[in-house]
């Protein structure tokens, strides 16, 4: 204890430790910002929108993935219970959230465009009637291939920018530390003195922009992680629907 005792007079003398009979005086964070270096305040505008951005972009995708699902459901139940592609054409504009009704509208252009070959005719000039059947099953297939490209597209959009403040917000973050500590120093040289009151300040903004930076950089990796799961679950849907639809195609017109 005596060891102790003398150390921490020995600090006080220093200027190290504050004095327990001087008023320590409290410390703002408003204030700390509005009197930071230009530098750091222009860090922590930066940051603010990356964040900004990055939150708005996650309310609207989230938006969006859950319209396209329940789209999505009703979609499937009404293709799945009809008996022709022109009744599920009929539901196409109130489902437009579905990315299946781009796919669906792909393949049925294609297959009307196949289906409308001219009639054949007997020697007579008479029509002959005779079943609509596909020129090549592979071209629908390559019109769905070319839909989902567009659909996955179009669920993608936006979502590397998460990605982008994931990675680089930390790093503007940690800037902007380095520059806060930097003029702490400059600042205690200046003064001459080591005391908490000469020190603090500049060390207090530093951390704020490492926080900023976190505050930033968190969220936006776990929602990016969170949508492009759900990307994921829906290629996988278009995928499906595309065999299901190729199925049918091939089982009632070749």
């Amino acid at each position: 204890m005596r060891v102790l005792g003398t150390l921490a007079l020995a600090f006080q003398g220093q200027g190290l430790v504050p004095d327990s009979s001087e008023p320590v005086p409290s410390i703002n964070i408003f204030s700390l910002l509005w009197q930071a270096d230009h530098l750091v305040q222009a860090v922590l505008v930066t940051l603010l929108c990356f964040s900004a951005a990055a939150w708005a972009i996650i309310v609207h995708k989230r938006r969006q993935f859950r319209r396209s699902r329940e789209h999505s459901r009703a979609f499937l139940e009404v293709f799945r219970k009809s008996t022709r592609f022109a009744e599920v054409q009929g539901v196409c504009d109130r489902l437009s959230a579905s990315p299946l009704v781009g796919l669906f509208l792909a393949g049925y252009a294609e297959l009307n465009a196949q289906l409308r070959a001219p009639s054949d005719h007997d020697g007579g000039g008479a029509a002959v009637a005779t079943r609509q059947r596909l020129r090549s099953l592979d071209a629908v297939d390559r019109a769905l291939i070319r839909a989902s490209t567009v659909e996955i597209a179009k669920l993608e959009s936006r979502v590397p920018f998460l990605a982008t403040t994931a990675s680089i917000t930390p790093y503007i973050g940690l800037f902007g530390t380095v520059w806060g500590i930097l003029t702490s120093f400059m600042r205690i040289a200046g003064a001459g003195a080591t005391s908490l009151g000469v020190v603090a300040p500049g060390i207090a903004e530093a951390l704020i922009a490492t926080a900023a930076g976190l505050f930033a950089a968190i969220p936006a990796v776990y929602f990016y992680n969170d949508l492009t799961s759900q990307v994921k679950a829906a290629v996988n849907e278009m995928e499906d629907f595309s065999m299901e639809f190729l199925t049918i195609a091939e089982r009632n017109f070749t």
